[in-house]
């Protein structure tokens, strides 16, 4: 306990990741028990098909912030003016504009997508959700400025504040009215709610409208490629629901989305503690610099993939008995979902550490092309699947992409110094043993997702 403390002192960047280390997965942890109540409250309140229709009203709407994102949170944590008031007003003001120019975006696309999906629902449903995307412009830079410099206990604290107060709120609004209305209203709440305290109890002073025309130039040279970056990360994070929208009736979709919901909580994770901490780690201790921080960043890795690992192992192992466990029989097909999505999911976890090394050298040029074959070999291979052998085609399309994107990712981390053959194969032949358990155990019940429900 006592070396645990020490390490959390201090001002040094050691302290700091430890502090942030602990600080993320914490409130994480707490965000994803909130999630997993109240999705099993939830799903007990409402009807399958809800589920389903919210999904693809939230993928719009990332979709929405994805493909217009100018990176102004990675430009303030690597730039060197990051806590310069011009160039964080500067960088507010690029972010408000855009958020109303996403909802009337969203205003725009409602009846087309309500086309798309057959459903009629959605033409009302997402110029509602989507106004979350207004109120959210408004969110303080002091957010990404905490992140710059690894101070996240109130950040964390906040956020935790922030989710208490929008799942009360879906939970008492679908008890009384057992409306999907819950889950659309719920979003728009939590948004508010978030842009209120982060404002009011972050350090620092609020954002004012300003506009500097060198601090303008340099976001948007750095944000045109977290642009186009993001645009792939999209299609990457969501192209299977995209896809699977349109070949899975509404009901299967929803199910899906329970599993994928249960099964991603190891990668999610992950994806959350790599953003928050290591562009900092790596502007400070490059890995090209020296052997000392190289060894640093081995350790670090090491920690981080050993862990993820054993906690995707047991959801690959578990994912029946868990969905049987919390769920009633409207969705027992979640259960080997759960298990072959965190079977494809070992692929990415053993990769997950070498993408911000460029963002942090500034190169988000070179991130763009990663994210570029990312975003290809997904749909490619997602299609492909799909057509060959169903949902369980598709499904392991996820973990056949990032073997086939491999290549790029060594060619990125090459340059920046960042690859480590000898991590990526041991973790590899871990990964490998975990995955063929789990696939042996759960054999017979994972052939039956080749034709579950396809709507073709």
């Amino acid at each position: 306990m006592n070396a645990i403390l020490a390490k959390l002192r201090g001002g040094s960047l050691t302290a700091r990741i430890w502090r942030s280390s602990f600080l993320t997965v914490g409130g994480f942890g707490f965000s994803q028990v909130l999630r997993l109540a109240s999705n099993l409250i939830l799903t007990r309140l409402l009807y399958p098909e809800a589920f389903g229709l919210m999904a693809l009203i939230s993928v719009f709407m990332m979709g929405l912030a994805m493909f217009s994102d100018v990176g102004v949170h990675p430009a303030i944590m690597q730039s060197k003016r990051g806590d310069d008031p011009d160039f964080l007003n500067t960088a507010w003001t690029i972010q408000v504009v855009r958020g109303f120019g996403l909802w009337l975006t969203a205003c725009a696309l409602a009846y087309p997508m309500a086309l798309i999906y057959g459903d009629s629902r959605l033409f009302l449903f997402i110029p509602v959700a989507s106004f979350s995307l207004v109120i959210a412009g408004f969110d303080p830079t002091k957010m990404a400025t905490a992140n710059r410099h690894l101070n996240l206990g109130r950040v964390t604290l906040l956020d935790m504040v922030t989710q208490v107060a929008g799942i009360a709120f879906a939970v008492v609004f679908a008890y009384i009215y057992h409306s999907i209305w819950a889950l659309v209203l719920s979003g728009i709440f939590s948004t508010l709610v978030q842009l209120v305290i982060n404002t009011r109890y972050l350090p620092g002073a609020n954002n004012r409208f300003h506009w500097e025309k060198a601090a303008a130039h340099e976001l948007i040279h750095f944000g045109k490629w977290i642009f186009l970056s993001t645009i792939a990360g999209f299609l990457i994070q969501q192209g299977d629901k995209i896809i699977l929208g349109k070949y899975l009736i509404l009901k299967n979709f929803g199910i899906y989305n329970i599993a994928f919901f249960l099964a991603s909580f190891p990668l999610m994770l992950g994806n959350m503690v790599t953003s928050k901490i290591l562009i900092p780690i790596y502007r400070e201790t490059p890995p090209k610099n020296s052997p000392a921080n190289f060894a640093k960043l081995r350790k670090m890795r090491t920690l981080v993939t050993g862990a993820l690992l054993v906690m995707v192992g047991v959801f690959a192992l578990m994912g029946s008995w868990l969905i049987d466990m919390m769920y009633d029989e409207r969705y027992a097909d979640a259960g080997p979902m759960v298990t072959l999505i965190a079977v494809m999911q070992i692929p990415h976890i053993i990769v997950l550490t070498y993408d911000q090394a460029a963002l942090a050298a500034g190169d988000s040029k070179r991130f763009f092309v990663l994210a570029a074959s990312r975003a290809f070999f997904t749909l490619a291979t997602l299609v492909i699947g799909l057509e060959i052998a169903g949902l369980l085609g598709g499904i392991v399309a996820r973990g056949a992409s990032v073997l086939l994107v491999y290549p790029v990712v060594v060619w990125l981390s090459r340059k920046t110094g960042a690859w480590d053959k000898t991590h990526d194969a041991l973790f590899a032949l871990f990964g490998l043993l975990v995955g063929a358990c789990a696939l042996w155990i759960h054999w017979e019940d994972i052939g039956l997702l080749s034709h579950m429900g396809l709507g073709l």
